[in-house]
């Protein structure tokens, strides 16, 4: 479905003189023609006729689409368009991706610099075989891959006073923007992450039931005294890595048309962009990556998690310390690996490296698209509107230096929108000027694979739900009409949508 398009920028950024959402500063774009237009606007439109496969649909990231494997690698192979010499870089990338970081000093100079304080010691100790990350499965399981992050509101962030909408926060004085559960030897970690879950019964139609488990979080054992008494922590669980690099190429005006902030349609979905401020480029741009979408590039999403995550400076968050807070001297003494040739503990080519492979992961082809029973659910899946959100189809900008991303046809079926989600999923913290109920669409491709690939069927931003029909009855809010037509399907319907789901 189509809904109005963007009118004013206003709506979105509160100072004419600064850059609007629709600019695209990290892309070299090669403007669409009439007729690309309108073959684009053709090729993207929701199907008419549920009998049959879309053509292309199987072809998940168009040219770039890699064949299905029955592995734990289906989401580590390179997009299946790039030339022999991308393929190096990709290779580089994925080293970089993988490496282990150890302490400072360190005799291994261009591996040092771990912490004091993080949350894992790779990138893929949290985004497992490239896939999600999951929750502790008991009180005695690591917390490796799934964190909480620590927000304070401040009515002082000067972004509220330059992005319409935008809901300040600064990190806790104590703890910083997020809890980390593991430390250097000499250094207390900050928390240990405890999860109690309440179960619950639901009754579907057709003499069906499904058990839903409420999760309940507590930072226990803190190390460094009480967090802020306004603080809010909102658990987060790593996100599958494929096709970020379609999903930055989609055109931002394509975004923002399916933008409807006041639901001025009547139909109940009120999507909102996320405008977020971009480290690199020093202007507010539009928000796609993160569980809130609360970064606008692959290249500041890794940025982000390395000083986050891992405890490393780079060029982007330059701080060597990572998340330390001034009241945690000891970190912030520590030694570091910012002392040598490198400048930065990860310098702006291992930066350039990891964003390389973190954009080139390659998306595998559906499965049986032809499928009686697919169809079916892919015909459910629109009829009860969840196309309203998981938008099915894009073309990617035409793009000068990266052509294996360039005008792709792609099905990752997501908005990159913001949502309410309603009360059951709410975290209660703001990002941006996403608000604690809402979250950005998730983009479903490859989710079928996620037992293959990372070893459990863990889904939600926290992992609470443990299949796909689990994740589809917590929908609330905007999607509470979608979650209603679940819950009255009969069996072989609701069975039917899901297997559509585990297709793509």
């Amino acid at each position: 479905m189509l809904r109005p398009s963007f009118t004013c920028l206003s709506l979105f950024i509160a100072l004419p003189a600064i850059a609007g959402p629709l600019d695209e500063p990290h892309l070299s774009i090669i403007p669409r023609s009439a007729a690309e237009t309108e073959r684009v606007a053709r090729v993207t439109a929701p199907p008419q006729n549920f009998d049959v496969p879309q053509r292309f649909e199987a072809l998940s990231a168009g040219a770039a689409t890699v064949r299905v494997r029955k592995d734990a690698d289906a989401f580590s192979k390179p997009s299946a368009s790039m030339s022999f010499e991308s393929k190096l870089e990709f290779e580089l990338g994925k080293a970089m991706f993988e490496k282990l970081w150890v302490s400072s000093p360190s005799s291994t100079k261009a591996s040092d610099g771990l912490g004091p304080l993080y949350n894992a010691r790779s990138c893929m100790r949290c985004h497992i075989n490239d896939g999600r990350g999951h929750p502790p499965e008991s009180h005695e399981d690591s917390a490796v891959s799934m964190f909480l992050r620590v927000a304070v509101p401040n009515e002082a962030d000067p972004m509220a006073m330059r992005i319409e909408g935008y809901h300040g926060t600064k990190p806790d004085p104590v703890y910083g923007g997020q809890l980390q559960d593991f430390a250097l030897a000499g250094y207390p970690a900050e928390y240990r992450l405890h999860i109690d879950y309440e179960e619950r019964i639901v009754p579907l139609a057709g003499g069906e039931q499904a058990s839903l488990r409420k999760p309940t979080y507590r930072a226990a054992d803190l190390a460094y005294g009480a967090l802020h008494p306004d603080a809010t922590l909102s658990p987060r669980i790593a996100p599958q890595m494929i096709g970020l690099g379609l999903l930055e190429a989609i055109p931002a005006k394509d975004i923002l048309a399916n933008a409807d902030p006041e639901d001025t349609d009547g139909d109940g979905i009120s999507g909102k962009p996320n405008i977020v401020w971009s480290e690199r480029y020093q202007m507010p741009m539009l928000g796609r990556f993160g569980l809130k979408a609360g970064r606008p590039t692959v290249e500041e999403q890794s940025a982000a998690a390395f000083f986050r995550d891992i405890g490393l400076s780079n060029p982007l968050f330059p701080k060597a310390w990572g998340d330390c807070s001034q009241s945690q001297s000891a970190c912030r003494a520590a030694p570091h690996g910012d002392k040598d040739v490198r400048g930065e503990e990860v310098d702006q080519k291992g930066l350039d490296l990891v964003t390389f492979y973190s954009r080139h992961l390659g998306v595998p082809a559906r499965r049986k698209v032809a499928d009686e029973t697919i169809l079916r659910g892919k015909k459910l899946f629109h009829e009860t509107g969840c196309a309203s959100c998981h938008t099915p189809a894009y073309v990617t900008h035409r793009l000068k230096d990266e052509p294996e991303l360039g005008f792709q046809l792609i099905w990752p079926y997501t908005d990159l929108l913001l949502h309410d989600m309603g009360e059951g999923l709410a975290d209660g913290q703001p990002e941006a000027r996403a608000n604690g109920r809402e979250w950005r669409t998730p983009p479903l491709w490859g989710i079928g694979l996620t037992a293959q690939v990372s070893g459990h069927s863990f889904f939600l931003h926290d992992g609470r739900a443990r299949s796909l029909l689990e994740a589809v009855l917590w929908h609330g809010g905007e999607a509470e009409p979608q979650r209603k037509a679940v819950f009255a399907m009969p069996p072989a319907d609701r069975a039917a949508l899901i297997s559509f789901l585990e297709s793509l």
